[in-house]
């Protein structure tokens, strides 16, 4: 049976390396000396049966003999790093900065690399051979992250570990919703993206001539339920109080309200409306210069990737209205709000730890869509 499957199963000697092709070899022509039929030989091995006749011919040559079936160092430029030189590469480019090495850029570029290997090693590679390695190490070119100098890795460290998961203890204790507030602005002359063209030729897109700009405030929470409200004109304090009692309005828990630093949210006349709320409403305010802590800033990420980005206003149609219209929509898809605490880089698990939150099922005797109906809070300014 091995026979068989070893003569119908053809093997390309190209996958071993040359030591194991050359003790084949060897071991081929010591069973044909001792009598084996050549087709019998070369079916055992899973080769071409023409293979064991260019073996047996290169055998046969005059003054070569045997030697003939030897591997021979292969040909080619040879390695210009090491295993390990190939590994303290990927050290350098994954995680840092070429700065941090004496480079004055502060991005990764396969020049940058192949200078930095110079330097390094003494060894010069070319763009493609720098290419080829850092594609070897797993590495791709990527668009960056950007984080500001003034972070504070430890306070964002402690905000993860402590301070977010007892704010969510304290609520869900006292029965109380925790949401994350941001405002972002809008323009019609805004236009992100990119679209086909003739090459040399830049499309256009038209626009209204007239510049229309709105800001908004909206506030989301782990469970979908979400509010927003637009407004015009830069945010102040009394502004932020007018948008706080019109998110309050009507509520019937307590919230907890995640927001970030801005002077505008920390005016005293603010801090007098939220003691004035007896404990309906708490304020707490992230570590400086971290965005990437507000699940809220991807509300703004969406609306602009999908909406004023992708479609420019129509003749006559009005800036407010269309953001209105589509934050509205948002209120509807409380699985797409959630999976922006899911996709959030946090090691907290937002819904885990704020309200208890179960897929699928019954909570409280409670029917899933019941839920989803009450979470959405639908209220608007």
């Amino acid at each position: 049976m091995s026979m068989i499957v070893s003569s119908c199963m053809k093997r390309d000697g190209r996958t071993f390396d040359h030591q194991t092709l050359e003790k084949i070899r060897l071991m081929a022509i010591e069973r044909l000396r001792e009598g084996e039929p050549a087709s019998k030989v070369i079916a055992s091995y899973g080769f071409n049966r023409t293979t064991i006749y260019k073996w047996i011919s290169a055998a046969l040559r005059p003054g070569v003999g045997i030697r003939a079936l030897r591997s021979t160092p292969a040909t080619g430029r040879p390695r210009s790093l090491t295993p390990v030189q190939e590994k303290q590469v990927f050290r350098w480019v994954n995680g840092r900065d070429p700065r941090q090495y004496g480079l004055d850029f502060g991005l990764w570029t396969r020049a940058v690399v192949a200078e930095l290997i110079d330097k390094k090693f003494g060894v010069r590679l070319g763009l493609t051979a720098v290419g080829a390695l850092l594609a070897k190490l797993g590495l791709t070119p990527q668009k960056p992250l950007q984080r500001a100098y003034q972070r504070d890795p430890e306070a964002i460290e402690k905000w993860q570990r402590e301070t977010y998961p007892a704010i969510a203890q304290r609520a869900r204790a006292k029965g109380a919703e925790v949401f994350f507030w941001d405002e972002s602005g809008f323009r019609a002359d805004t236009v992100h993206g990119k679209t086909w063209g003739v090459r040399g030729q830049t499309p256009v897109v038209h626009r209204p001539g007239q510049r229309q700009s709105i800001s908004a405030a909206s506030a989301v929470n782990a469970n979908g339920a979400f509010w927003f409200c637009t407004y015009e004109g830069d945010l102040n304090a009394e502004l932020f109080v007018e948008l706080l009692k019109k998110m309050m309005h009507r509520r019937k828990k307590p919230v907890h309200l995640v927001l970030d630093s801005l002077p505008a949210h920390k005016k005293a006349n603010v801090r007098e409306y939220t003691e004035s709320t007896n404990g309906r409403l708490t304020l707490h305010f992230l570590p400086g210069y971290a965005p990437d802590l507000n699940p809220d800033e991807l509300v703004w990420s969406h609306v602009k990737r999908t909406g004023t980005a992708r479609r420019p206003l129509q003749k006559g149609e009005k800036l407010r209205g269309k953001i209105e219209e589509q934050l509205a929509r948002l209120q509807n898809m409380p699985r797409l709000l959630r999976s922006f605490f899911q996709a959030h880089i946090c090691p907290v698990d937002f819904r885990t730890i704020t309200s208890g939150y179960r897929r699928g099922g019954r909570q409280n005797s409670v029917s899933r869509r019941q839920r989803v109906d009450r979470l959405v809070f639908s209220q608007t300014c």
